[in-house]
């Protein structure tokens, strides 16, 4: 018999997989007890390869900086002149992403809107239609078209500013929109045309056309019902973006919205979430190829969307090949979404601040992704909006100050030449070298 100090060699220390970790784990069970899938907002949780892998290489002997209190760094862009009678000029290249009233309460609608137009730039619809709220407190409107044409008329059409028409997103490109039946509220059911309470879920493609040669004909429809004067996006869900890029100019788009897997949505199946599309940062080169192939960068514009957090985030983007980038999870925690103070009101939700993703439920106590009008009333629309404005203003100043260490006076002038890669895989997917060498892994040497 062993010696009682040598009893804990007998076995070896427990030991948890990592195939089946603690979260796999609680996910069988769940699974196990209720019979239905799992959903959430948000977008996806693991661990990608994202802008965080690039760093930008600044300027010494060899390259010359801009002194930033004296030398400028311009930031403005203009979306739409390949068609359009009126393209829109942004001041800040960020825009702000397509999140429906019906997903968001009619106050965050209108906070996103003011501090969009505080800074000079656009913000978006979402399904579901426009709110007078939403189109009075918004400079630059652009006005989404989906498959589910919930809330869609002519008139809107035209009062906006830009249409988008959304194929899919980056959350889940091929899979249709949820709003469940708790965030369908009278004014919600009444925009949308559908019952009150009842769950409602969104085609997964648009009826109206199946190819690239039908797209065309539904985008000349609606540059007919706008007099040829709205720039016209085509928005995608990153999966294989050098072919929807092309086919997106084909067709006749004046910008391409592409939206990597790191981006958001309000309500979907989590296995969605996590394991359909491509990271963010993998999806740049190959539009920006598609583009450059076709003689239309810069022509068509890009806008980048997916998981962009920082002035970093914006000024990689852009060094990759975007004309711009577009938030929606950042702009909704710069409006107070998740915010620390609410704690105890999150732990009560059987969760916590900053972890918080159950939007379909309705009950966010920050009045955002809420249709409970008590709970709606919590928000501020002028100071959430003075909040998004000041986080968007931080983003411009952040990318600025990146730009003239890179001896740049535009934001456009950022290049892939002034990046490097700190791993093999972010190397690969960004197509710029692995920090240190002059390799980019799957071209070879010259």
């Amino acid at each position: 018999m062993a010696p009682p100090d040598e009893d804990r060699w007998i076995h070896t220390p427990p030991r948890k997989s990592a195939t089946f970790d603690d979260a796999a784990i609680a996910e069988i069970r769940r699974a196990s007890a209720s019979g239905i899938y799992d959903i959430r907002g948000g977008g996806a949780k693991r661990r990608l390869p994202h802008f965080d892998d690039l760093l930008f290489l600044g300027a010494s002997i060899s390259r010359y900086p801009l002194e930033g209190y004296r030398e400028k760094c311009a930031t403005g862009v203009t979306i739409g002149a390949r068609f359009a009678k009126k393209p829109i000029t942004l001041k800040v290249p960020i825009t702000i992403a397509g999140m429906s009233f019906g997903s968001l309460s009619a106050r965050a609608k209108e906070a996103l809107g003011r501090g969009a137009s505080a800074v000079g730039t656009s913000t978006t619809t979402g399904d579901g239609g426009m709110t007078p709220e939403e189109r009075a407190h918004s400079s630059l409107l652009v006005y989404q078209l989906l498959p589910s044409r919930y809330g869609m008329n002519p008139d809107d059409l035209r009062r906006a500013d830009a249409i988008e028409i959304v194929v899919g997103q980056g959350a889940k490109p091929g899979g249709g929109g949820m709003l469940l039946g708790q965030k369908i509220s009278k004014r919600v059911a009444e925009m949308r045309v559908l019952p009150e309470g009842i769950d409602q879920r969104s085609a997964c493609r648009h009826p109206d056309w199946t190819g690239p040669d039908d797209l065309e004909i539904k985008i000349g429809e609606l540059r007919e019902i706008t007099d040829w004067q709205k720039p016209i996006y085509i928005k995608v869900g990153a999966s294989r973006p050098y072919y929807d890029t092309a086919l997106a100019v084909k067709a006749g788009a004046d910008a391409v919205v592409l939206d990597g897997m790191q981006g958001g949505t309000a309500a979907t199946q989590d296995v969605f979430i996590e394991h359909v599309g491509i990271p963010t940062l993998a999806a740049i080169p190959p539009a920006v190829q598609a583009l450059q192939e076709l003689g239309m960068h810069r022509k068509v514009q890009l806008i980048v969307s997916g998981g962009i957090r920082s002035g970093a985030d914006v000024a990689k983007a852009l060094a990759l090949g975007a004309d711009a980038v577009s938030i929606g999870t950042a702009a909704l925690v710069a409006l107070g979404d998740n915010d620390p103070h609410l704690e105890e009101e999150y732990r009560a939700l059987g969760t916590t601040a900053g972890a918080y993703d159950d939007w379909h439920e309705g009950r966010d106590p920050a009045g955002i992704t809420t249709q409970d009008s008590v709970l709606a009333a919590r928000l501020d629309p002028v100071a959430a909006g003075r909040k998004l404005a000041n986080y968007l203003s931080v983003l411009t100043l952040e990318a600025q100050a990146i730009a003239r260490a890179c001896g740049k006076s535009h934001l456009h002038n950022l290049e892939p030449e002034d990046l490097a890669a700190l791993t093999v895989e972010a190397a690969a997917m960004a197509r710029v070298p692995l920090v240190g060498t002059d390799w980019i892994p799957g071209r070879g040497r010259e």
